[in-house]
């Protein structure tokens, strides 16, 4: 899908999203499981925040999104910081012409954006693919209850004096999908009014046993499944679910 004028808008909506709680995760689990690596591949990176924050933190990173202006937006943030980092247009389910990497993440939730079955299977098998031995692939997803009880047949609103928004959430086609249907109202400083995007997004989740089965069906060894950035097992109302799983060394 094309993030179009939201890819734009993207970082002002998300400056309170928990960037920092995703790079103390990764870089705990690393030194748990004595992964000694630096090369980091991000799919699905957006507009590359947390590419540019491991990029920071030492981390030799790759991006990988299939929105050309996510994309641009990514180039241009690294290029503020002083950084080389590549970015790639790929979808992540199709991945080729790449090393392979010490960590994989698709983070903030951005597997539920895969609108099938095959897709998630085609992304796990890319990433297993594209991982070295003893690798470490990490994701994050919305949980079921969340798709049901916070998204489905809710509105979310904002106001600003420069930017406003409608967010009307609805049960999709799929089982446990929602679509959301956002309407921005952006503030032209030139003529005062106001210019108005409409965007209509699609996520989807599974069970945490079926997101466990396609790891195995891929080849990966899953380590631990966690929710909420708590090291904890999910709970029913648990809202994000932490996957991590490594590529067994082959002999």
């Amino acid at each position: 899908m094309s993030y179009e004028q939201f890819a734009y808008l993207y970082d002002e909506l998300m400056q309170d999203a928990p960037y920092d709680e995703w790079v103390r995760f990764v870089k705990e689990k690393l030194n748990q499981y004595h992964v000694g690596g630096n090369n980091l591949l991000d799919l699905a990176c957006g507009t590359g925040e947390l590419s540019v924050r491991f990029a920071k933190e030492g981390f030799s990173v790759t991006g990988v999104d299939l929105s050309a202006d996510m994309l641009a937006v990514a180039q241009a943030k690294a290029q503020a910081e002083g950084l080389q980092i590549p970015f790639f247009e790929q979808d992540m389910a199709r991945l080729e012409g790449h090393e392979e990497f010490d960590i994989i993440g698709i983070f903030c939730d951005s597997l539920n954006y895969l609108q099938s079955n095959e897709d998630v299977i085609h992304t796990f098998t890319s990433a297993y693919n594209h991982l070295k031995d003893g690798g470490l692939f990490f994701f994050d997803v919305h949980s079921l209850y969340k798709i049901s009880h916070v998204f489905t047949n809710q509105s979310f609103t904002l106001a600003d004096e420069h930017l406003s928004y409608i967010w009307n959430s609805f049960a999709g086609d799929s089982p446990n999908s929602v679509e959301h249907e956002l309407s921005f109202f952006i503030l032209d400083e030139q003529t005062g009014k106001y210019d108005r995007f409409d965007e209509l997004h699609f996520q989807r989740t599974y069970p945490v046993q079926q997101y466990s089965d396609w790891l195995a069906q891929a080849g990966f060894e899953l380590l631990e499944v966690s929710a909420d950035f708590e090291n904890k097992e999910p709970k029913e109302k648990s809202e994000r679910i932490f996957f991590i799983a490594t590529k067994k060394p082959s002999f």
